[in-house]
């Protein structure tokens, strides 16, 4: 399909050649008028056997100047008229080339200087530099940080829900559907036409053709609003047949968009270690092994397992499942390391983290009651970067599956349950213990703090070093990480902000609110439907 500014550019010659010629129509037409007559029949006043008075001639002179005058004024009109629609044409052509020229600079993200005031410009670019955009901002606390939300081409996945908003829902909104789409469509542009300062290369297709993007490559984004600087947009393109990610930072300063960055993301050489502490819970660990297996073994394979058990009960049952996977899937990057020693989460993921021997390596902090997908451990290698981000992915808790699916004679197999909906789960914001980061990073920030004992807070702390620190936090819901519901004991040891934090947990993990209002008014409810029936057999004796 030819591009706009490519017709307009045939066109504009063969537009200005004929208004040319048609106001040289107009001004012969007037020539013409304006010419004395000379017809060979008319006879001249005065002539032979005639006789006419000083009165005639001045009466026939003023009536012809008369007409030769208002016949200049018509013409002089369509001449004015003319060259107005010649003026406003020009207009309209000029607004369409400035379009065209602003487009090809990226949609309007660079704007010319000749067609902006300066200082139009500088404060763009200002809100830009004042925005977390390049590098992370030093935030006082946890609630500090501005939580990324997530979308696809179909699907916002969102924090803030309200009564009436759900976990993941279509952008039903006109506003944000096309907010979405033209950010879409504004990172297809700065990839199919990259400027000379993209860190990209052209790539050709199959056929030796231009490689083009649409709008079916792209992967997911991630967005955000600084309420008094602009909106940040993160987007990831690829192609199915492609190892590689086009990876687009685009800024909307409360005005037009403006292109970051353009850069091609390689992740086919990341390994993931995922380091998970245990402690007893055999079976959980059975089935996350399940999970290991399909996903990392069997569709990622660029994967390194480091397992942290506390305490000798339930070590040789731990063996033998890392054993028999081994033995069926021919895997063998996996490290056990034995602690005989009090669970200790943060202990646990300072050991993992140290274990490793290989260099620099991207490590993935999980539990054994997490569940994630091929999609998100692609989402973990894209939002991590060694010394410039940190990824704290926001997880989707589901609640009780017994609660949940009470109308069932037993709950849906595990796979059935992953959905986000409002009575399914919801987005664990309070959590921070789910993180992808670079080993270097957290030796370097010095770790978990050793000096938090039993549940909870360890993982506060850390977050809290990356927000002291120079570091952007990305914190986003992904849509491939759910906590598996399982019965919580908030143990008597526990200090009393501990305890106070675990009941808060447990009682958020159990039901939504409207199962849990069912639950509180169960007996009102048996009640009114024992009335129900009383009254209705009472009817059918009467």
């Amino acid at each position: 399909m030819p591009r706009r500014g490519l017709i307009l550019q045939t066109r504009t010659p063969w537009l200005l050649l004929g208004l040319a010629l048609l106001c040289s129509l107009v001004l012969f037409m007037y020539l013409l008028e304006c010419a004395p007559q000379t017809d060979g029949n008319a006879s001249l006043p005065g002539g032979v056997g005639e006789s006419y008075g000083k009165e005639y001639y001045q009466a026939l002179l003023q009536e012809q100047e008369e007409h030769y005058q208002t016949r200049a004024t018509s013409l002089k009109r369509q001449i004015a008229q003319l060259k107005q629609e010649l003026q406003e044409m020009s207009e309209k052509m000029r607004s369409l080339q400035e379009r065209k020229n602003i487009g090809a600079n990226g949609i309007g993200y660079q704007a010319n200087k000749e067609q902006a005031p300066s200082d139009l410009l500088e404060f763009l670019h200002s809100q830009i530099d004042k925005a977390e955009v390049s590098i992370g901002a030093k935030l006082p606390s946890e609630y500090g940080v501005i939580p990324f939300e997530s979308f696809t081409l179909m699907k916002v996945f969102q924090l803030e829900m309200g009564l009436t908003r759900h976990p993941e829902e279509k952008p039903v909104r006109k506003d944000k559907r096309d907010e979405l789409v033209e950010v879409i469509e504004a990172g297809l542009e700065v990839i199919n036409n990259p400027d000379e300062d993209d860190e990209q290369e052209d790539e050709e297709g199959p056929l030796g053709e231009k490689l083009i993007f649409n709008e079916n490559d792209f992967v997911e984004g991630y967005y955000r609003t600084e309420r008094d600087k602009g909106t940040q947009y993160e987007l990831f393109f690829k192609k199915a047949d492609l190892m590689e990610y086009r990876h687009v930072t685009l800024f909307r300063p409360f005005g037009p968009l403006m292109k970051v960055k353009s850069e091609m993301t390689d992740i086919t050489r990341s390994i993931i270690n995922v380091i998970v502490p245990l402690a007893e819970r055999t079976e959980a660990f059975a089935q996350f092994m399940q999970n290991f297996r399909d996903v990392c073994i069997h569709q990622d394979k660029r994967i390194h397992l480091t397992v942290v058990y506390f305490g000798k009960e339930g070590l040789s049952k731990v063996k033998s499942i890392l054993e028999s996977v081994t033995s069926e899937s021919n895997f063998h990057n996996y490290t056990l390391v034995s602690l005989n020693e009090e669970f200790n989460r943060g202990r646990g993921l300072n050991v993992g983290a140290r274990a490793w021997d290989k260099g620099e390596v991207l490590m993935f902090f999980c539990d054994v009651d997490i569940y994630f997908s091929a999609e998100f451990l692609n989402s973990c290698r894209l939002n991590a970067e060694p010394g410039k981000k940190v990824f704290y992915p926001v997880v989707f808790s589901l609640y009780n599956p017994a609660i949940v699916y009470a109308n069932q004679d037993v709950p849906p197999p595990v796979e059935q349950q992953l959905v986000h909906k409002k009575d399914s789960g919801f987005w664990r914001d309070f959590g921070f213990g789910m993180t992808c980061q670079y080993r270097s990073d957290f030796l370097t920030i010095g770790g978990f703090d050793m000096e938090v004992k039993g549940w909870g807070g360890e993982d506060v702390h850390l977050y809290r070093k990356y927000l002291h620190g120079d570091l952007m936090v990305i914190r986003t819901p992904v849509p491939g990480l759910f906590h598996l519901w399982h019965e919580k004991r908030c143990a008597d040891e526990l200090t009393p902000e501990q305890y106070r934090m675990c009941i808060q947990s447990k009682a958020m993990n159990e039901a939504s609110h409207s199962h849990l209002g069912m639950l509180v008014f169960r007996e009102e409810i048996e009640t009114h439907l024992h009335k129900q029936a009383y009254r209705t057999n009472s009817e059918a004796v009467g």
